[in-house]
């Protein structure tokens, strides 16, 4: 009986096991996709920093920092007359205090980052995206700074190549790599709107004739003034470079450039300035029967005052020309030692020809007459009006030479000749 109650349980028991639910199963976690490093920027990761200016690109997206400077290479403006620079973290302030003749204000330009948000209070003409890519030149005085720059691949376009010297220019003229636009109010608009420039750099003469920036500007071009032919100093001019280096973010190069050009130059006028002599000395010939004489505070009169000479308007306060008569200058300069920049005359007898008084002058009979035309090409371009604008050192080592050939014994004439 016990062995029947027994085996009945045994029997339920199993009975119960076989009919119980089988375990469910636990799900699996699906793993989650690997974050990469770029798929989620992370709110604490370091903001973009340059280390040097970037010359050719920009901030990347969605990596703008209002905290970090974006032009750690800076400029100084130390001869410049008319040119000021202030930087902020992402965009430069350009401030040219006198654009041409009679401007009554200053122009102000707000270069800014590429990749950077543009700042308040600048009409949107005046706002200007660096580094620039492509840029037309109206002005032969540019083109050495873009070439020692290492910029002239960016040049699309000029004004004209008959007066270009730079023989880099003139190649990629004959290759079909630049166009010309003409100059004045007459340019050509409508290839400068094909062309789709970053910049065109132009003058500013205050003469509606010559000025091609108010019908570019007008069609909605980025246009800079460059004033540069206005300053009165060799080196001022020179230091225009840096301008130009500005709308490249190429800062620490057109530095080095300039200081180098400094050192030599002031070099130079420290060993004239231990000339005993100081030669006295007049410039250029008539135009159009009145004799622009350089004023006594251009640059032009600052050239013969460092390079050891005594010359004969520097009592004048002008810092242009000064329209004279032709007796008021035999007058003053009948007796003078040095007559230099003489204009289209290629000899001695040439110029007695276009006026027989010439040959009065005591400079053309001692045959001290000297003209800054040794590097002219056959089509007319003067590397005097090119590459001296950013070379001074090298036109007062002309002039030194002379002046004062025993300082500079060695030196070759480079922009000067003698007129024989």
């Amino acid at each position: 009986m016990v062995r029947k109650l027994l085996f009945g349980l045994l029997s339920l028991m199993l009975l119960l096991v076989a009919c119980a639910p089988a375990a469910t199963p636990q799900p699996t976690a699906t793993p989650l996709p690997t974050a990469t490093a770029t798929a989620i920027p992370s709110p604490t990761a370091t903001p973009f920093a340059p280390a040097h200016n970037l010359t050719d690109s920009c901030v990347p997206q969605g990596q703008f920092d209002p905290n970090v400077d974006y032009f750690p290479e800076k400029v100084k403006i130390t001869h410049a007359e008319n040119l000021s620079v202030e930087y902020h973290n992402h965009y430069k302030v350009v401030t040219i205090s006198t654009p041409w003749p009679g401007a009554t204000e200053p122009i102000r330009y707000a270069l800014v980052q590429c990749g950077t948000p543009a700042p308040e209070g600048f009409a949107p003409e005046n706002i200007i995206e660096v580094p620039v890519h492509t840029i037309v030149t109206l002005s032969t005085t540019y083109l050495p700074f873009l070439d020692e720059l290492g910029l002239l691949d960016r040049l699309v376009a000029v004004d004209d190549t008959t007066y270009v010297s730079n023989p880099k220019v003139l190649q990629m003229a004959a290759e079909g790599k630049l166009v010309t636009l003409g100059s004045g109010a007459k340019i050509n608009v409508e290839k400068a709107l094909e062309l789709k420039p970053d910049l065109i750099m132009a003058y500013g003469s205050g003469a509606p004739e010559y000025d091609a920036h108010p019908v570019l500007i007008k069609a909605g071009l980025k246009v800079a003034i460059n004033a540069e032919w206005m300053d009165t100093s060799p080196l001022g001019r020179a230091e225009w470079g840096k301008y130009i280096a500005l709308f490249f973010n190429k800062e620490a190069a057109a530095e080095a450039l300039f200081a180098e050009t400094m050192k030599k130059y002031t070099e130079l006028r420290d060993l004239a300035a231990g000339a005993k002599e100081k030669p006295t000395v007049f410039a250029n010939t008539p135009y159009q029967g009145t004799w622009y004489m350089p004023g006594g505070r251009s640059y032009e009169a600052a050239f013969f005052k460092d390079a050891g000479a005594n010359y004969l308007w520097a009592d004048d306060t002008s810092t242009g020309s000064l329209p004279l008569a032709f007796e008021a200058v035999f007058e003053r300069a009948k007796e003078a030692d040095y007559w230099l920049k003489i204009g289209f005359y290629a000899t001695l007898a040439d110029l007695k020809a276009a006026d027989p008084r010439f040959a009065e002058f005591a400079a053309f009979q001692k045959g001290n007459v000297w003209n800054n035309d040794a590097r002219v090409t056959p089509q007319g371009g003067n590397d005097y009006y090119e590459t001296a604008v950013a070379h001074p050192e090298l036109v007062l080592a002309d002039l030194i030479k002379i002046f004062h050939p025993d300082l500079l014994p060695d030196h070759k004439l480079i922009y000067y000749r003698h007129v024989e």
